[in-house]
């Protein structure tokens, strides 16, 4: 695997994988996360064509979902969620960001939307969005109403966890994967990488300063800081001390 850069991309339109490098990547505590989780969905729902929903969901089932969908399949979203949702409810609300851009998917604030999306038939692929620390900050769910076109995608997301199984092009009875699975597959697997580094960096930390993992994540952060530097540059830059150590 190609190791995971330490400067965040420059592109003012960034890919889907783009953010899901930079996501993994920026500490916890930075301001405008929930813009970034939104940002994943709605490329995600951009870029993916063999998707209906892309949804980021916390892991509170109390707060509503980010629900992007395509502008071409938005239109009929409105009545197909009131009848989703049993009638008499009213349409998910729209999410303010990116509303003006018509080359994005269109942004809705949808509760419970996982039990809805399952209700009404569709395939979902989740998969989890971390951010510096390595704590899964929310899941990305991809729903859509066709198994097989879903199928390369699992597929996918499979063999970035695990290197050993075949990518989506050596499975034969596979579609390809289209421009966006493929980011999000590629993004995914760095982001893992990404994850990793900084993770590899804490238990060093951890281990040099005789403190716990929570504190040596702390410590990283706030050389990151000091530094003006990134949080995965920080901690190439330790891995980096520790084997010439």
């Amino acid at each position: 695997m190609t190791p995971p850069s330490t400067q965040a991309p420059t592109s003012t339109r960034p890919t889907l994988a783009d953010a899901l490098v930079v996501l993994a990547q920026t500490p916890d505590d930075v301001p405008g996360i929930t813009e970034d989780l939104r940002m994943v969905a709605q490329l995600a729902a951009t870029r993916i064509t063999t998707i209906d929903y892309a949804a980021v969901s916390s892991r509170s089932e109390d707060e509503p979902s980010t629900v992007a969908v395509r502008r071409d399949f938005a239109a009929a979203v409105g009545d197909a969620s009131v009848a989703a949702l049993g009638g008499g409810v009213s349409p998910p609300g729209h999410v303010a960001i990116g509303q003006g851009d018509p080359d994005r998917a269109v942004l809705l604030a949808w509760p419970r939307f996982r039990e809805t999306a399952t209700g009404m038939g569709m395939g979902i692929v989740s998969v989890p969005l971390f951010t510096g620390s390595g704590t899964m900050r929310a899941t990305l769910d991809l729903c859509g109403r066709d198994p097989a076109a879903m199928a390369p995608l699992t597929a996918g997301i499979c063999a970035a966890y695990d290197p050993d199984l075949p990518l989506p092009s050596e499975i034969d009875d596979l579609a390809p994967l289209d421009d966006g699975g493929h980011e999000l597959v590629t993004g995914f697997a760095e982001a893992l990488s990404v994850r990793a580094t900084i993770q590899l960096a804490v238990e060093l930390v951890a281990t040099r300063a005789g403190r716990g993992t929570s504190n040596a994540y702390l410590d990283l952060r706030l050389d990151a800081a000091d530094k003006g530097i990134s949080l995965l540059a920080a901690a190439t830059a330790v891995i980096t001390r520790h084997l010439g150590s």
